[in-house]
């Protein structure tokens, strides 16, 4: 059956962590497999409202007015209402004090009804988003950047974790099976991957992607190097990668070259070229290729980090209520 690209075209699936395939790499849509996650959190949804007597809730808290922010904010929370998620919503204006701003958040965590809570980032100055982040009940940490949350991923113990290295994951989930997505995929046909055996490569070391992912991937048994601006010879690293994550931030960055021929490919960088065009930071068109399977920008990992929020925020009302089903 052949792959859908986000844009329509087909692509034959090739075989991931192996050579590339001379049909094309396998297109992992994020666009495609977030309507996969949203279908199974609704029927869990449905099933815990009507074991609980209520939806989980999430809260979100957007301060000022940068349109891209707003933009994130709409798409998550019309993704929550899609699975049934009960949505809080709280807008500040951009010359919200510290002190107004912590009554809101302790307002949320005092909040029964909410499960997740959202604090839309970056902050207007002199706000100090890390701050406040810490400001949230561990528990009801929708974005898993609380620093006990992030503690409690370095133990391996359950817990929300950053929801793009989570996306990412999903994301290569797919990439090692053989499921060739469509519309009416289910999520429970994407078998979890081992990586047992295989080398990964993360390059960015952020505690938003780049530090998490690698423990997300080493959690699955992958072989994982962290590499950043510092590293020496950051192409011939990058080439001995089975799964290459690139979380930079630098247009693309990573170049045919770099990429190991049967390498899955995860771009998580989104930048907007002076053109206003959008690209991540893997030169997509020369990498693709050799690839067995790659993300796209827009389209790959952003889809799955909205749905990872929701899903962190169910799972999130389940240990907070202690109903299993």
């Amino acid at each position: 059956m052949p792959q859908q690209s986000p844009s329509g075209s087909a692509h034959s699936a090739s075989s991931p962590g192996g050579s590339a395939s001379a049909a094309g790499p396998k297109i992992l849509d994020g666009k495609t497999l977030s309507r996969a996650v949203a279908g199974a959190l609704a029927a869990r949804v449905a099933a815990l409202r009507a074991k609980v007597g209520r939806a989980p809730g999430l809260a979100v808290i957007l301060v000022g007015d940068n349109p891209a922010s707003q933009a994130y904010v709409a798409s998550k929370q019309k993704f929550a209402k899609e699975c049934g998620v009960e949505t809080f919503d709280a807008r500040l204006p951009a010359a919200t004090s510290a002190a107004e701003l912590r009554s809101v958040i302790e307002g949320f965590n005092a909040d029964p009804a909410v499960d997740g809570i959202l604090l839309q980032l970056p902050l207007p100055a002199p706000l100090d988003g890390s701050e406040f982040v810490r400001m949230i009940a561990p528990d009801k940490d929708a974005d898993g950047l609380h620093p006990l949350n992030q503690g409690l991923l370095m133990q391996g113990t359950p817990a929300p974790r950053p929801c793009t290295p989570l996306g990412a994951m999903a994301l290569l989930d797919l990439a090692l099976s053989s499921v060739a997505l469509t519309e009416s995929t289910k999520l429970d046909e994407i078998p979890r991957a081992s990586l047992a055996g295989k080398s990964a490569v993360v390059i960015g070391r952020s505690q938003l992607v780049g530090k998490p992912m690698g423990l997300l991937l080493l959690e699955r048994n992958a072989s994982v190097t962290f590499a950043h601006s510092k590293t020496a010879d950051l192409p011939s690293v990058c080439r001995a990668a089975d799964v290459l994550v690139a979380a930079v931030g630098v247009p693309n960055l990573v170049k045919r070259e770099w990429v190991k021929p049967g390498a899955i490919v995860l771009d998580v960088g989104i930048n907007r070229l002076p053109s206003g065009k959008l690209c991540g930071d893997v030169d997509y068109a020369g990498a693709a290729p050799v690839c067995a399977a790659i993300t796209p920008v827009p389209g790959g990992v952003g889809p799955m980090t909205v749905a990872m929020l929701v899903s962190n925020t169910v799972e999130n009302f389940v240990r907070r209520s202690g109903v299993q089903l």
